[in-house]
């Protein structure tokens, strides 16, 4: 069967696979990992796979009709995300008018966690396939291989229902006979009128997969099918390539859109052996590939499973520098081990520096360890991008002055300050939602007309617009000190390879905020 993956077309660098899709100031482009671990479950099954990334290529939407035409996919699986869900439907409906008689499939984080409104909302896709969807993709495609599927109005016609109905994880919009059909699955029912209405179906969760060592190694998808240079992120160097050594994070941040829209709270993780192979494929097939950046949530909070990776990495010889998430619990032993196998630096998010705010969002951190891993960390030479963010419930001026003097003193090597940003599915947008804190009218207002970040939430104490003001003055306060500055140079002058990640990171920041900042944000709170 031919299938099209497909990361679709929206604003140029839209970065649609990160927790915050948006065209970034850092002009971080993320790789599409989960479509490119479906495009190898599928290319492992024998099927003729095309993997498009349309925002990382800059293709517009008639390239991608041209595209669709030449193609002629009998299965279209198509990504989505909260701010661009509009945009993803009308390339959808686009697709459609192409191809009418193509599988139309959703994936991703917005359809995973609103499966229902989204399919109300489109008549031109045909089913979503909710959080980790490989699998659930790769049994979809072999129903459909042996199977005719006539399309009725843009609905799958009713003898398709029963056996559709088998697939676990799979939602769908179908037009049953009766509602017999509909018992080996969870019906919400538009209209009582079964014989002409659509009635959308919800099978019941694909357990998460165990075994994560069967699936393909995304390097290789990357290797065939995307240019690798597209692809950037500021905390690592230039090129690289992007892999997960783990899914699933234990720990309960109210904000963190991908354990609890995809991959769930439990730790899943590959086999040491398995993660160290992939690094060597990469070192002796990829030369061109500077760097890895293991995009785990948190990879280092198992210790002894990081350190034995570590060691493993060492063994083998592997001389590819890496970075990951990680929390502030890696100890000094673990910190130094990590950085003899490689790791050069740890994106950290510290988010508050008031401890009240940190236990409201269940951050489940001490303030007081964050200093502890920053001096522990510089023992081990091992640079940290500090994540912080602002507008939580309870959090005033004061508490955020708190933040923003918390950044100076921990002294990271860089930083990013955000308005807290909520998606459906988190436990962060009901509380917002509940509250009457979402400023946003609809989806698309989740990015500015450029596709930046755009801040959707208020709190009791600060508006949308003085929560962005602030952070955009406290990216401007860090980073444009002359300490700071001085200290890149140095940087630089010390290590050259760290020159083009520094360097692209600094014009795409001064292209968006300025070079004559307004500084002293810390007046502002006095």
């Amino acid at each position: 069967m031919k299938i099209w993956i497909l990361n679709p077309p929206y604003f140029k660098h839209f970065s649609r696979p990160q927790r915050s899709p948006a065209v970034t100031k850092s002009g971080t482009v993320y790789y599409p990992i989960w479509l490119a671990g479906c495009t190898g479950v599928l290319e492992e099954a024998g099927h003729d796979v095309t993997l498009t990334d349309a925002p990382a290529r800059g293709y517009d939407l008639e390239y991608i009709l041209e595209m669709s035409k030449e193609l002629a996919p009998s299965l279209i699986v198509v990504d989505t995300s909260t701010p661009s869900i509009n945009n993803d439907l009308t390339v959808c409906k686009r697709i459609r008018e192409k191809l009418p008689h193509a599988f139309i499939v959703l994936v991703g984080t917005h359809a995973s966690a609103l499966p229902h409104e989204t399919l109300l909302q489109c008549d031109a896709v045909n089913a979503v396939a909710r959080k980790e969807y490989e699998l659930t993709i790769d049994e979809l495609a072999k129903y459909l291989c042996k199977s005719s599927w006539p399309l009725e109005n843009g609905y799958i016609k009713n003898s398709h229902i029963e056996p559709l109905s088998s697939i676990k994880g799979l939602s769908f919009c179908a037009l049953p006979e009766n509602s017999t059909l509909m018992e080996p699955a969870i019906a919400e029912k538009n209209d009582n009128d079964y014989s002409t209405k659509p009635v959308i179906l919800h099978n019941p969760d694909r357990p998460f997969i165990e075994d994560l060592d069967t699936l393909p190694w995304v390097s290789k998808i990357y290797q065939k099918h995307l240019c690798m240079e597209d692809y950037f992120n500021p905390n690592t160097l230039f090129p690289m390539a992007t892999i997960m050594t783990s899914r699933g994070c234990p720990f309960r941040c109210s904000f963190c859109v991908y354990p609890q829209t995809i991959t769930g709270r439990r730790f899943r993780f590959r086999s040491v052996e398995d993660v160290v192979d992939e690094m060597e494929y990469i070192q002796k097939n990829i030369p061109k590939i500077k760097a890895i950046f293991f995009e785990d949530d948190t990879m280092s909070a198992n210790r002894k499973r990081c350190i034995a990776l570590s060691r493993e990495i060492i063994k083998r010889g592997i001389k590819l520098p890496w970075t990951t998430n990680s929390r502030i619990d890696p100890d000094l032993e673990t910190l130094k081990i990590m950085k003899k196998a490689g790791c050069r630096s740890l994106c950290v998010g510290f988010e508050s520096g008031e401890q009240r705010i940190l236990n409201g969002m269940h951050k489940g951190t001490r303030k007081e360890k964050m200093f502890r891993f920053m001096k522990d960390a510089k023992k081990a030479g091992i640079l940290i991008h500090g994540c912080f963010m602002v507008g939580f419930p309870g959090e005033g001026r004061s508490d955020i002055k708190k933040t923003i003097e918390l950044s100076m003193k921990l002294k990271p090597d860089t930083v990013q300050f955000y308005p807290v940003m909520v998606y459906p599915g988190t436990e962060a947008y009901s509380e917002y939602m509940g509250k009457g804190w979402i400023t946003a009218e609809k989806y698309e207002n989740w990015l500015t007309p450029e596709g930046l970040h755009n801040c959707v939430v208020r709190n009791e104490a600060l508006s949308s617009q003085k929560l962005v003001d602030i952070c955009n003055d406290a990216r401007r306060e860090f980073y444009l000190r002359p300490r700071y500055i001085a200290y890149k140079l140095f940087q630089i002058i010390r290590h050259p390879s760290e020159a083009t990640r520094t360097l692209k990171a600094f014009r795409t920041f001064f292209r968006h905020l300025g070079i004559f900042p307004k500084l002293d944000i810390l007046s502002r709170f006095k």
